[in-house]
């Protein structure tokens, strides 16, 4: 038998409604962690499915850091003002404008590259490999592996998270979208730093 307060000790843990508490539970065998486990994987494949609902809700997320040395604008979207206004939305938005903060991303994501950006990489690469005394039938592939690492180090969705470099930006953002039920993504950002060339 389930309890009211195992629901709400999972509730409290994990964001999720109470029935889908109660419901992995039950499937759970009243095991906590695997409850945990069981309510991640449905709401990672829930939000799967809510990938191309249209998000133009929102907010627009600011960070200073170091004195106002760096600064950032993030616009993050959402399906509704009711989940915008939630604090998981909030502090979500605020650790993305963080970590743009201290990653340094370009871009959004790997569509946002422009094609000249993407071709004098890909013109560079080609000739550190070939510098490098690689054989001509393997070039392509060397350089396809580092354009990937270009793309982690300079796309935001794709960087690390600063907080837990174990998941990236895109897994953090899919875990929130999977407990706040609703589309989420990053729109746009823009990072200004003291001194930089304009």
């Amino acid at each position: 038998m389930i309890t009211a307060q195992q629901v709400k000790a999972l509730r409290e843990k994990t964001g999720a409604g109470m029935m889908e508490c109660k419901r992995a539970l039950e499937d759970a065998g009243g095991d906590m962690d695997r409850a945990t486990d069981l309510l991640r994987q449905r709401g990672l494949a829930q939000a799967a499915k809510k990938a191309g609902r249209r998000a133009e809700e929102g907010l627009i997320a600011s960070y200073v850091h170091g004195g106002g040395r760096i600064g950032v604008l993030v616009e993050v979207n959402c399906e509704t003002d009711f989940v915008a206004a939630t604090d998981d939305f909030k502090t979500l938005a605020r650790d993305l404008a963080m970590h743009i903060a201290a990653a340094r991303p370009r871009w959004v994501e790997r569509g946002d590259v422009p094609e000249a950006e993407l071709e004098r990489e890909r013109a560079v690469l080609t000739a550190q490999a070939e510098a490098e005394g690689k054989p001509p039938a393997i070039v392509a592939r060397i350089v396809e592996g580092r354009l990937n690492k270009f793309f982690q180090e300079t796309c935001l969705l794709e960087q690390p998270f600063v907080k837990n470099p174990e998941q990236t930006v895109e897994d953090l953002i899919r875990e929130h979208t999977a407990r706040l039920g609703e589309n989420i993504r990053v729109r746009r950002f823009v990072r200004f730093e003291r001194g930089e060339p304009v």
